[in-house]
């Protein structure tokens, strides 16, 4: 670095040589021959001061160069380094210094230093597009500068050095979060360095509202960047980001004063900055004062650089007022100009002022207010109510005041009512009214000019729901209606915007040209304080300004629900959840019901369900995995669901599905081929710290006061079923993934059910691929109560549980093929969730048991699940059984041996008896031989033996003649052989008598 500085300083005397002795004609250098430089500061914070000729060869006898102030050295603001002598100097009158800062405020042009650079990073679908960004650009207009409003990604840079750390502020609007914009900052290396989210991206800004964003600086080289990218999903047109007052504080001096800029002066020497020019004065380049107009034939606005002729009075000039009711109860409309007047009356073509109305009686008060025989009218005390005509009355025993704002005279503004003009890039229509009254409407001002935002503002500090309401997840607290009109010859929008606790203020609904009278609702589902904007702005008028008037916009009234400040207009019955006390209602505590006109709790692991239903079938019990919280009245992780037909029974518990699912689906491409996804986060059953939450990481990243005060992420909605709009980070040349748009799709749970309908919301199975499955698919219908232009009866979700034993348990979550972005007409969403968890819960019948083979003498019993599995949970499959068994081997050879030995049992017996059925009939066919004659038995035979006879047995016979022998009586012959008589009993079959013989 030293080698350097002493290069320059040598180049220098060899270049005042050259001119000395080279050049024809040289005359001494005086100081308006050349300037002085410093060098860069070398290793020891050294520097060299040396001249440079502001022209070669136009002088002799250069400075030589000297030693430099040290390189930390700067000077004070209203201050400039005057070189020659090395000393901080007072900036003259009509110039000024920021010292040691720099500012930007002039932007006719763009300023030198700074760069506008368009780019398109993603191609999309349909390859490069990136020459439609050729026109993109930061557009210099006067006062400000003014982005693109397309999606190309485009970046305003300027690169500085600094001494010492510093800082850079700058106003800027950004009203449309449609349009991202960051700022961020890289060094000479382009490294991004480290920034806060609510450092980097800027926070939405309320239509003509300025905002300021300071971020400090290291010392070396700063390259900042303030970049702009749009997606625009609709064909509306995006609003530009608006910016200006650029001011960097920490370069080391300032070598000369600026002058002032064209309308602004300084007075004093040694100023810092200038002032504008005062209305009615004007100032050139430079000025240390102001010229004041003719006033006759001219004028100016404030910190204008010329005068303007005085147009014409016209209509647009003044204004009609109701004034006040006087103590006769009489008004009348009189006409004012617009103040400060430059029109000229006395003039050819200006319009006079008409005169004044007729006196006419003054409208009635507003409900809830009341004309206590003085000019203005009162609100009525608390617990009474009027319809506007009448006396305030007390309510009712058993009934409340039913307090709001009801707005449908306007004779004078309400109190809680403001109205005002804003212009972006001037101020003439600063100090007039935005928004007129006139009798039984409130109409929009003549404005200034072109572009004027006029706006009307509500604030309502917070609500009072009704006393049936619990404060649970969809409760309405509240609801504003408006009913209005817009008559435009000439292009105009209304915007209805909303600020809740004073975060951020967003568009909640647009029209744009005529419109017939019509009526438009908003619900609030959050208790919080809420400023309700009204702005009408009349755009790409006609030629003839003259035309403003007959473009306007009218509200004939406006209505708020349960605001806690409100009055009555009239009472109602106490609600159902409260108990009648006096002339008031008390409302009942969470998790009671109303049983004979007080409040009941209800039972324990119930929770209350119905605030149409008295008695205890308004509280329902709490599900198996659930418990009741009577804090909040409701249970925690109640997600079972029942289903009974044609004697089937199934119970679901989706309790392992209770916690927040994500899916993003897409990509999707805008009409530019802009890629972006659609993140949807769902849950459920939505238990208690399982809500779905979905964040803006682009927009009001810097409202952490008020995430601290309330708790709650700054631009986050938390609901059961959100949605967001992401682009990745590759996309637009952004560092990280950008979500943005975040809205609530769901914030009321309206039941589950296998029908197709619910409430007026319709699933659509023929939107998924259909299923075999035998388990009836379950529908959780959902809706949001916030209403918008394009859906004025809320959005609708239906998410599909279908049992699919091939899932996990978390499953699969899809949206319909044909209809990418969840919903095919924008307001009805609808999801298929896939998952073994979607199954009913199992019972006895989903198993079946199997016997196990005798080993051992042990015998098994298994139980196993029916394949295909389709139930999880409920009850377990039983444990495996054995007992003691017999062998099949061993069985058979018993029955065998039996077999055999009965057998052959059988076989003796037999041969046994044919022999001895032989021996008989031998005896009894001889004595039937011997016989003398017929009929008559032979003669007894000697008692003796015969010869022969032992051989006709071992032993003699008894033999018994009978009708019939027996088995049994044989078988008792057969047991008698042992005894030791020689004879025979033979039962004869004899006609004569049955006596026994024996011979």
């Amino acid at each position: 670095m030293a080698s350097r500085s002493w290069f320059i300083a040598g180049s220098a005397l060899l270049l005042s040589f050259r001119l000395a002795f080279g050049a024809k004609g040289p005359h001494p250098c005086t100081e308006t021959d050349y300037y002085y430089e410093y060098t860069e500061c070398d290793s020891t914070g050294s520097r060299w001061r040396v001249a440079i000729p502001q022209s070669h060869g136009s002088c002799i006898g250069l400075p030589e160069p000297v030693r430099g102030t040290e390189c930390t050295f700067s000077c004070e603001a209203g201050e400039f380094l005057e070189m020659s002598a090395q000393e901080c100097t007072q900036c003259a009158a009509g110039t000024y210094s920021l010292g040691s800062g720099i500012r930007f405020d002039d932007w006719e042009t763009i300023p030198s230093g700074f760069s506008s650079l368009a780019t398109y990073l993603d191609n999309g679908p349909h390859g490069d597009d990136s020459t439609t960004c050729n026109s993109s650009s930061w557009f210099p207009q006067g006062s400000y500068l003014e982005s693109n409003r397309d999606e190309c990604t485009v970046s305003l840079i300027y690169a500085v050095h600094l001494k010492k750390p510093g800082s850079v502020s700058f106003d800027y609007q950004y009203p449309d979060g449609n349009l991202f914009f960051e700022f961020f900052i890289q060094n000479d290396q382009c490294q991004e360095m480290d920034q806060t989210a609510d450092k980097k991206w800027l926070k939405l800004t309320s239509h003509g509202e300025w905002a300021t964003h300071t971020v400090n600086l290291k010392s070396g080289t700063n390259i900042l960047y303030w970049r702009t990218a749009g997606i625009l999903i609709g064909a509306k047109v995006v609003k530009p980001v608006l910016l200006k007052n650029v001011h960097i504080e920490g370069v080391a001096y300032a070598s000369e004063c600026f002058p002032c800029k064209p309308g602004t002066f300084s007075r004093t020497p040694g100023s810092s900055s200038c002032q504008p020019c005062p209305r009615d004065t004007h100032s050139g380049h430079g000025a240390s004062s102001c010229t004041p107009c003719n006033t006759t034939t001219l004028y100016a606005p404030e910190g204008s650089a010329e005068c303007k002729a005085r147009p014409p009075c016209s209509k647009k000039d003044y204004f009609q007022i109701h004034t006040p009711c006087d103590l006769e109860g009489k008004t009348q409309v009189t006409y004012r100009w617009v103040e400060p007047q430059i029109c000229l009356v006395d003039v050819p073509g200006a319009e006079t002022l008409p005169p004044s109305g007729d006196r006419e009686p003054c409208p009635p008060c507003n409900p809830g207010f009341y004309n206590n025989d003085t000019a203005t009218c009162s609100p009525c005390p608390p617990g009474t109510f009027s319809d506007g005509v009448k006396a305030c009355e007390s309510c009712p025993a058993g009934t409340e005041p039913a307090v709001g704002y009801q707005y449908k005279w306007w004779n004078v503004l309400p109190t809680s009512m403001k109205t005002s003009c804003f212009n972006v890039g001037n101020s003439k229509c600063d100090g007039m009214n935005g928004w007129e009254v006139a009798g039984d409407h409130i109409r929009s001002g003549a404005g200034g000019s072109d572009n004027d935002y006029l706006i009307l503002n509500l604030h309502v500090p917070g609500f009072k729901p009704p006393t049936s309401a619990t404060g649970g997840a969809g409760t309405e607290f509240g609801r504003i209606s408006f009913e209005f009109e817009m008559v435009c010859t000439a292009d105009c929008e209304l915007y209805f915007m909303m600020d809740v606790n004073r975060k951020s203020t967003r568009v909640v609904a647009s029209w744009e040209g005529g419109k017939v009278r019509q009526s438009y609702t908003h619900i609030m589902t959050k208790n919080a304080s809420v400023s309700y904007t009204w702005a009408f702005q009349r755009t790409n008028q006609a030629s003839d300004v003259r035309q403003n008037v007959n473009n306007v916009a009218r509200i004939y009234s406006i209505s708020v629900s349960n605001a806690v400040d409100g009055v009555s207009s009239a009472c109602q019955t106490c609600a159902l959840l409260s108990q009648p006390s006096g002339s008031l209602c008390v409302p009942c505590p969470p998790g009671h019901y109303i049983h004979t006109s007080q409040c009941t709790e209800c039972p324990p692991n119930t929770h209350l369900t119905s605030h149409s239903t008295l008695g205890p079938e308004a509280c329902k019990p709490c599900g198996p995995s659930s418990k009741s919280n009577k804090e909040h009245s409701r249970c925690y992780s109640d997600c079972v669901f029942s289903y009974s037909e044609n004697n089937v029974s199934l119970s679901f518990d989706y309790s392992s599905l209770g916690s927040v699912r994500t899916l993003m689906n897409g990509p999707s491409f805008t009409t530019k081929g802009t890629k972006y996804y659609h993140l949807f986060n769902i849950s459920l059953c939505g238990g208690e710290g399982r809500r779905a939450v979905c964040t803006d990481n682009v927009t009001d990243l810097s409202s952490a006061d008020s995430q601290k005060e309330t708790g709650e992420p700054a631009n986050a909605v938390e609901t059961l079923i959100c949605q967001s709009t992401i682009i990745p980070s590759s996309g637009r040349g952004f560092h990280t993934a950008l979500s943005s748009q975040s809205i609530s799709l769901a914030d009321t749970f309206l039941g589950a059910t296998v029908a197709l309908t619910l409430d007026g919301v319709k699933a659509r199975p023929d939107l998924f691929p259909q299923t075999t499955n035998k388990v009836p698919d379950v529908n959780f219908f959902y809706r949001s109560l916030e209403v918008t232009s394009s859906c004025d009866k809320g959005r609708n979700v239906v998410v599909t549980l279908r049992c699919n034993p091939d899932r996990s348990t978390q499953g699969e979550l899809t949206v319909p093929s044909q209809c990418p972005a969840g919903t095919c007409d924008g307001c009805t969403f609808h999801f298929l969730w896939e998952s073994s968890g979607a199954c009913p819960q199992c019972t006895s019948t989903n198993y079946h048991q199997i016997e196990g083979a005798c080993k051992g003498g042990l015998q098994d019993t298994l139980y196993v699940w029916t394949e295909p599995k389709r139930c999880v949970g409920g009850v377990s499959l039983p444990e495996k059984k054995t007992w003691p068994c017999e062998s099949m081997d061993f069985l058979v050879k018993m029955g065998a041996t039996i077999g055999a030995f009965t057998a052959a049992l059988l076989f003796s017996i037999t041969c046994y008896f044919w022999k001895k059925n032989k021996r008989l009939e031998f005896k009894y066919s001889k004595l039937v031989m011997s016989a003398n004659k017929e009929c008559e038995l032979p003669g007894a035979d000697s008692c003796a033996v015969m010869e022969g006879e032992e051989n006709e047995g071992e032993m003699e016979d008894e033999v018994v003649y009978s009708k019939k022998t027996s088995l049994i009586r044989k078988l008792k012959a057969i047991a008698s052989r042992g005894n030791k008589r020689s004879y025979e009993n033979v039962q004869l079959n004899s006609s004569q008598s049955n006596g026994l013989v024996w011979g």
